[in-house]
């Protein structure tokens, strides 16, 4: 049996992973430098270089020199790794509302002062993405 073609397992194939998701809100938030993101987030040295490097060569990430001697570098999110920035939002909020006790430990604001809260809605008529409202059309590349 083959598994299904998916484009979320192909993204968590990319992204799925603790260590990967975290560096990832780390360089989002401004942390650039490998010894902020290891110090932000807990996690290894060893573990740390090789999900970061995992996301520079799958181009979430670049890794440009802020240094020459000695050679030091930086890490800054591309276009797709800008793109991210949603997603971790959603997932943060997700985590507040289902998983996290007490208030939530981070809160975002909106360029017009008021709390961030992250909402999909349809790029067509605007009006918000939830369960019952939408139905798959294509699967694996077959209409359905």
């Amino acid at each position: 049996m083959t598994a299904r073609q998916c484009s979320i397992a192909n993204a968590l194939g990319v992204i799925g992973e603790r260590w990967s998701l975290l560096a990832l809100r780390e360089v989002l938030l401004g942390a650039r430098r490998f010894d902020q993101i290891a110090a932000n987030t807990g996690a290894s040295r060893d573990i740390l270089a090789a999900r970061l490097r995992k996301l520079v060569d799958a181009g979430v990430l670049a890794k440009e020199q802020y240094e020459e001697h000695p050679p030091r570098y930086e890490y800054v999110p591309t276009k797709a790794g800008r793109e991210l920035s949603p997603i971790l939002h959603a997932l943060m909020e997700w985590g507040d509302r289902h998983v996290t006790e007490g208030p939530p430990p981070t809160v975002w604001e909106h360029s017009c002062g008021e709390p961030l809260h992250a909402r999909t809605v349809c790029a067509h008529c605007g009006e918000p993405f939830g369960k019952g409202e939408s139905k798959l059309i294509r699967l694996g590349g077959v209409a359905q």
